[in-house]
């Protein structure tokens, strides 16, 4: 039989080994507790971390450039010849297709985005909503190689068909189907702010006798304004920075114009034009490609910049 000591000692033993599991699992949590916010703050670095590779990639290799090629003539020239005996590096032709394909393309988002926006928020039925915003932004989940194409081979041949003076490559379809693509990203963004704003609101000018239009437009809008804004922004930065279809579907020709029937090149495919193999590594051509590459960085971080100072400055808080 067990005596009373034997007992004793091994009630003993069994609170040791508790202990000894109890220290174990508080120096594990300890650690996971030291380790965690740690690792949390690496993947949170990663972006960071990306954004500095870019930047001194593409400053490196750009100031490589202005060493052969003075800052001046490249900001300030309108000849775009890289491939020529005598090359010119002007970006300003590059500008001219990028602004004008973008304000196309504000055009056609702009209106049809808000407006949308307008009728999801102020005017659908919970059911419609419901059914009509997926529907929407299903455009957005389209390839833009796709969105190129349909430019190319459906919109540029209806264009000309009812205006045979444009050109087989030009600035206006792309433009066009760029405003298209980007109709989502405004509808939506303009949507969310417009549901933001308190219903309060919109009963207390209904019930001053405002109609349901006068409602929306002197009230629920510049209530929303800042995120409205915010999407237009947001939107001119995704025409800025597309590439796929203005390759595809405005042509090659560097030309500093603004006529919107004429083949223009933007900033976007010259980087893929270069990029495609023709330019020698170290050549004055391949570092051309990083200047323009430095300066679409620089056009598109201010734009994103621009748009969170009026999200802030025009903000409403309720």
């Amino acid at each position: 039989m067990a005596t009373s000591s034997d007992l004793n000692n091994t009630n003993a033993v069994q609170i040791r080994d508790m202990i000894e599991q109890k220290k174990k699992k508080k120096n594990l949590f300890n650690f996971l507790e030291k380790a965690v916010p740690v690792l949390l703050f690496l993947f949170a670095a990663i972006s960071i971390l990306t954004t500095i590779g870019i930047i001194y990639t593409l400053l490196s290799e750009t100031i490589e450039f202005f060493k052969v090629v003075p800052m001046i003539e490249f900001f300030t020239g309108t000849v775009l010849k890289p491939m020529s005996q005598n090359p010119e590096f002007g970006v300003l032709p590059l500008l001219a297709g990028t602004v004008t394909s973008s304000v196309i393309a504000m055009l056609v988002a702009g209106p049809i985005g808000l407006m949308a926006a307008i009728y999801l928020s102020e005017y659908a039925s919970d059911k419609v909503r419901r059914v009509l915003k997926p529907l929407l932004e299903v455009l957005a989940g389209i390839p833009t190689i796709v969105y190129g194409f349909f430019a190319f081979t459906f919109v540029t041949p209806l264009i000309r068909s009812i205006w045979p003076e444009v050109e087989a490559t030009n600035i206006l379809s792309p433009g066009i189907v760029m405003g298209i693509m980007i109709i989502p990203m405004i509808a939506s963004l303009s949507e969310d702010a417009m549901t933001s704003v308190p219903n309060s609101m919109r009963e207390g000018a209904l019930a001053l006798g405002a109609t349901k239009l006068e409602s929306t437009f002197k009230v629920v809008i510049p209530a929303a304004l800042s995120g409205i804004i915010a999407s237009f922004v947001l939107g001119i930065s995704r025409a800025i920075g597309e590439t796929m279809i203005v390759t595809i579907a405005s042509g090659s020709s560097k030309n500093f114009s603004f006529d919107i029937t004429q083949s223009m090149q933007t900033m976007t495919a010259y980087i893929v034009e270069v990029s495609g193999g023709e330019a020698p590594a170290g050549s004055t051509i391949y570092y051309s490609l990083y200047a323009v590459a430095m300066t679409l960085f620089v056009f598109t971080l201010l734009m994103n910049l621009l748009a969170r100072y009026i999200s802030r400055k025009f903000r409403e808080e309720y």
